[in-house]
């Protein structure tokens, strides 16, 4: 159901119960949380078109999905108009809902092959790219934007309007730079800019952090999406609290039980997909988010870095909410 005072959705073809979009920062069980608490539309993390090509069958693990995640937005990125097209169609025939082009992915890596935010220094490649992949599928078609390459660079309305002449269904754009990466405030007027200049629907990104964020993101920007990255690491349910929000209610934080609940059905979902090793070496991470804002926390993370048997996290998230039900007992 969609919130009663958000901006109807609608990316091509696809319905969106509601414009709240996850970026693609976390696989299938992060994923799941998130539309369990009310995401409109999650993205997976970044592939890479070339690996996907080369290699589908290594690669393709990363496109790993279920009916409850459903709609799933496929990122991947590239510099190669071909391989991104013949990538995109891949994410097609695996039954994707959306293929999304990363040309905002700062990560120094990533734009020293020429991909990502480096695309933004090559406008008309990066619409060569959009062209190929569009003619290459019939799914909704989004791109992920930054404003630019540094501040003396500030293209995204020439690239957003390439993107909106090649077909493209929506565009996200991150109110940075590259050059600022994450280190500053989030421009949501460069947002309403493009929102105004473009038909095609326009996703915000970038500090959105809260209910009341979100809130204030959209009666400024006028945005038909919001997408949210960081704010939800270790807090899926800030969709839920948005919502509620929107609904003329107030935004309920979970409780610390169903905080812990939800920290032991996450490991367990990590386990079961990536195995011990590996799953508790990925989920160490979450439990650095899942902990921000905790008494104790920080002592807690400090230690975490050591835990690599799934008994042994398990002992030490039990002791750590037994700590703080002791403490909220005697205070």
């Amino acid at each position: 159901m969609i919130a009663e005072r958000l901006p109807a959705f609608k990316i091509g073809s696809l319905l969106l119960s509601n414009p709240l979009v996850l970026a693609g920062i976390s696989n299938l069980p992060f994923r799941l949380l998130a539309k369990e608490q009310g995401c409109g539309l999650v993205y997976t993390e970044m592939i890479s078109a070339e690996g996907l090509v080369r290699n589908r069958k290594a690669v393709g693990g990363l496109m790993k999905s279920c009916p409850e995640e459903r709609p799933l937005g496929v990122q991947i990125f590239g510099s190669n108009p071909q391989s991104m097209a013949a990538a995109a169609k891949i994410v097609e025939e695996c039954g994707a809902e959306v293929v999304d082009l990363n040309m905002g992915c700062p990560v120094r890596k990533v734009v020293s092959g020429g991909s990502g935010a480096a695309l933004l220094k090559e406008p008309k490649k990066a619409g060569e790219i959009m062209e190929e992949v569009r003619k290459a599928v019939s799914i909704p078609l989004t791109v992920k934007i930054r404003t630019g390459w540094d501040e003396k660079n500030l293209n995204f309305l020439e690239v957003g309007r390439i993107a909106q002449e090649c077909g493209v269904d929506a565009l996200t754009l991150h109110g940075r730079t590259r050059r600022q990466g994450y280190a500053c405030k989030a421009d949501w007027e460069a947002i309403a800019q493009v929102k105004r200049h473009l038909r095609i629907p326009v996703i915000g990104n970038g500090d959105l952090t809260s209910p009341e964020a979100v809130s204030h993101f959209f009666a400024l920007t006028g945005a038909d999406g919001a997408m949210i990255g960081r704010g939800a690491l270790g807090n899926p349910w800030i969709f839920r609290q948005i919502l509620q929000l929107f609904r003329g209610g107030l935004p309920e934080p979970p409780s610390l039980e169903e905080k812990e609940k939800t920290i032991f059905r996450h490991l367990q979902m990590i386990i079961d997909s990536r195995g011990e090793k590996h799953g508790v070496r990925e989920f160490r991470k979450h439990l650095l988010w899942y902990t921000r804002g905790l008494r104790g926390g920080s002592e807690f993370r400090s230690q975490a870095a050591n835990w690599v048997v799934h008994s042994e996290v398990v002992e030490h998230i039990q002791k750590f909410f037994e700590k703080i039900r002791e403490w909220d007992l005697s205070a």
